[in-house]
């Protein structure tokens, strides 16, 4: 199960990266802010899927 969820990490924190810089191109803040909110939560996926190597299941 972990490596579905590090995948789904990474794609979280891809598409919240290309959503962000999207929208600042054209100039949408409220977008560019979902997709920071996005990229976040991709990073604490991923933090979580790490602390639960160092640690064990």
């Amino acid at each position: 199960m972990g490596t579905h969820e590090k995948a789904k990490a990474k794609k979280e924190q891809l598409a919240g990266k290309v959503k962000k810089e999207a929208a600042r191109s054209v100039g949408n803040e409220s977008k560019a802010a979902e997709g920071r909110s996005e990229e976040a939560k991709g990073n604490l996926r991923s933090a979580k899927e790490k602390a639960k190597d160092a640690f064990g299941d």
